[in-house]
């Protein structure tokens, strides 16, 4: 019996594919589309990261606010998500594209945060209705499903760019419909007519295991931020590979998720914890050996993208399930807890973006064009050096965070 589990797996790789694939595309379609400079973009989305910090606890609060009409309030913001992605692709800018870049994301930010949030929240009490672990249980299909959105997604432009059809706008028109596939399948799991009342910030913050977790999940998702708003720049630049993003990126994603329930086995036999501190040293060897690559190197690339792809799924699998069954503990009915979580998700990449995009023009880097060894060691060093260092400041965290294995 799946307990409908798949229709959870569906709705996460929507979710997944507005999420991280949009720092992986959009920076770079808007320089090489419309010339918008690697400054401006990083600048924008960090404002929108900013605008996260008030925007994500609002939304929280809304969510608990309109439990009585979940179904019909996903089913709005799933119809938000779809229809910005189209004019973020698929319409040419009105006005400035860099205008244009920030409201069109506002509105894919600010529907994927509430979806996000109902979503996870949702998660807890499904999780509870499937017997022990249920939690890992559900972060099997969740996670698994995430990541196979995350593969579609970060490879379909490169798919149809060789298929000679419009790359993003078909991309986009398929991320609206699957928007609308996904907001169906799940619409049986959503709260109906029972209102839970909110908890609030509260219990989650009071709780110290919750904030390390929190912590953790903000430093351990750098590395992820860090490695997919530079990953094409270092491609096409630094391996000297142009053609190759899209089946590294592909080989990346699929190694994710097909490590991911295998991490899951491991971690109901070994612990969580212990599984997910191995995945990590496995993250920080394969991203010290991309800091040696150069033209050239892609077959040896494609061997840490395996490495560096089977963490991701530890990543996107346990983290997730250790901090529910948190908030299965502390604040059940918290979906605010998921309002916390989904802002740390974001302004990682956020983050990334804001400082890495100008440091990176400000070697002297062009895109697609002829770069100096300053400007490509600086790539580098940002690509693979700079995650390095976070993941083992994350490792410290976790080893330091209590977490119950029950």
């Amino acid at each position: 019996m799946t307990h409908r589990l798949p229709a959870y797996a569906v709705f996460a790789g929507v979710l997944a594919a507005a999420g991280l694939p949009i720092y992986i595309h959009a920076p770079k379609f808007y320089v090489d589309e419309y010339a918008v400079s690697l400054g401006a973009l990083g600048a924008v989305l960090f404002g929108l990261r900013l605008l996260d910090v008030v925007q994500d606890p609002l939304l929280g609060r809304l969510a608990t606010a309109v439990r009585r009409h979940q179904a019909l309030a996903v089913g709005v913001a799933a119809a938000v998500m779809g229809a910005a992605m189209l004019g973020l692709f698929a319409v040419e800018p009105i006005g400035s594209p860099l205008i244009w870049f920030a409201v069109m994301l506002t509105l894919v930010f600010s529907a994927f945060s509430f979806l996000t949030i109902n979503f996870y929240a949702r998660g807890v009490a499904k999780a509870d209705t499937l017997g022990g672990r249920g939690h890992l249980r559900l972060a099997r299909w969740r996670e698994t499903g995430a990541l196979l959105g995350v593969c579609v997604a970060s490879v379909l432009p490169a798919v149809f760019m060789t298929m000679g059809w419009p790359a993003f706008a078909a991309f986009a028109l398929i991320f609206a419909v699957m928007c609308a596939v996904a907001a169906a399948l799940m619409s049986a799991e959503w709260g109906g007519d029972v209102d839970l009342p909110a908890s609030g910030f509260g219990p989650v913050l009071g709780d110290a295991v919750s904030r390390r977790l929190l912590l953790v999940a903000l430093v351990n998702a750098a590395p992820v931020a860090v490695s997919s708003t530079l990953f094409l720049f270092f491609v096409e630049s630094r391996l000297d590979a142009p053609g190759w993003e899209g089946p590294l990126l592909l080989l990346f994603f699929v190694a994710a998720a097909a490590a991911a329930p295998v991490w899951g086995v491991l971690a109901e036999r070994l612990g969580a914890k212990r599984v997910l501190l191995a995945a990590m040293v496995l993250s920080i060897v394969a991203f010290g050996f991309a800091l040696g690559l150069g033209a050239g190197d892609t077959l040896a690339f494609a061997l840490i993208c395996l490495a560096s792809g089977a963490a991701l799924g530890a990543d996107m699998t346990l983290l997730p399930a250790i901090f529910s069954a948190r908030m299965q503990v502390v604040a059940p009915n918290a979906t605010e807890g998921f309002a916390l979580w989904s802002f740390v998700s974001k302004f990682t990449l956020a983050f990334a973006a804001v400082a890495l995009l100008p440091t990176l023009e400000a070697s002297g880097f062009v895109s697609g064009g002829g770069n100096d060894a300053q400007a490509l060691w600086t790539l580098s060093l940002l690509y693979a050096g700079v995650p390095c260092v976070l993941k083992l400041v994350a490792i410290a965290l976790l080893a330091a965070t209590p977490i119950s294995e029950d």
